[in-house]
Parts: C-alpha cells; structure tokens; sequence
C-alpha cells in the first residue's frame, strides 16, 4: 500500500493528524474478519470512507459535534489523551475500548450530570460504523477542497498512527463526559443566574 499512503508527510497542508498510517491502517483492517480484503479495498481506492464493525477492536462513541469537540478536549487538556477521533456528518466519533459502549450509558444513569449529557450513540459488538477516508486526498488541492466541505465532511481529527492505539475505557468516557457537560452548563447558569439577580434588582 505503499504507493498511496506516505509514511511520515510533514507539510502544514497535510498534517499528520489527517491521515492514517500504514500502522494504523493495519490496525482498523483487523476489526472486520477479512483485513486482507479490506487492505485490498482501500489500495484500490484510498479516499473512499470505510464501514468497519465495531466490538472486535474498538467500539465508538457517536457524539454531538460541539458536545464530542469538549470531550475531546478535556482528554486532551487535562485527562488521558484520546484514542483516534473522527468527525462524520456532524458529529464525533471517539474510537474506545471494546465494551466502552454497553458500560457507559450504564455509567452515566448514575452520574449527576447525566441530564446535561446529550444523547449519545454508542456502538459496541453487532454495530459497524463509517469511517473517514484513509487518505484525503492525492495532492493539496484536494485536502483543502475535503477541508472546505463543512460540516457534513468525514475526516480524521485524530488518526490512527499505530497497531495498537490506546483506547479510552468506560471511566475515562464518563470523566470527559461529566467535564464536558459541566463546562457547557456554566455559561448557561451564570446567565441564568445573573437573570434573577437582575429581577430582584429594583429599577
């Protein structure tokens, strides 16, 4: 596979986190039961997305863009770090741990901020998930066109680099979502705060 996907590009125009290594190609191949034929597949076309199934090597928790963008950075800014992440039509994808899917809705029934979590789809063993493409692109006009797509685009934020990712597990899901959750209500209930102080305010 070679021929199609750089090992180590370092240009601000294809940035390492935009795209998947040979490892981390071999990584996400071993979800389905033929990696060989999925290798043959993206060989043939690189920049098409992927549907893997889930439960084998990882499982994904689909969030809300503006909910999964905090969690992610609440991993990254003061938590673990994060598996691989992906944007799809909208929302994140974070790539956890096998099981992290039927733990956590358990996880958060208990948790007091789970009111403030908006729904998530998690997606465990019998799911399948589509995932960016490998390789966006062949040359820098088109990575930036793929950039440009808005919203809707499927593209890596954190690619798979390596045979054997570290994957967040159930805990560490519930931690980013709580942190995520908190800091999202904050601004909303200073605000309603400063709603009522103004109420009792006399004018």
């Amino acid at each position: 596979m070679s021929d199609w996907l750089p090992d180590t590009p370092r240009t601000l125009a294809f940035p390492t986190s935009a795209y998947v290594t040979l490892a981390g190609a071999d990584w996400l191949a071993s979800a389905g039961p033929d990696p060989d034929a999925r290798q043959a597949a993206w060989a043939a076309q690189p920049a098409a997305p992927s549907v893997l199934p889930c439960g084998t090597a990882f499982d994904v928790i689909n969030a809300p863009a503006l909910f999964g963008r905090r969690m992610v950075d609440h991993l990254w800014s003061t938590g673990p770090g994060s598996g691989p992440v992906a944007a799809h039509r909208g929302r994140i994808l974070l790539f956890a741990a096998p099981g992290a899917a039927q733990r956590l809705p358990a996880l958060l029934v208990w948790e007091e901020w789970a009111a403030a979590v908006p729904p998530l789809l998690c997606h465990g063993s019998g799911d399948a998930v589509t995932v960016p493409p490998l390789h966006p692109g062949h040359g820098t006009a088109e990575v930036a066109a793929a950039a440009e797509d808005g919203p809707a685009a499927s593209r890596w934020l954190v690619a798979p680099d390596v045979r054997n990712p570290w994957l967040p597990g159930p805990d560490v899901l519930l931690w980013a979502c709580v942190r995520a959750a908190r800091s999202m209500a904050g601004p909303e209930r200073d605000a309603a705060a400063q709603h009522r102080v103004s109420a009792l305010t006399p004018g």
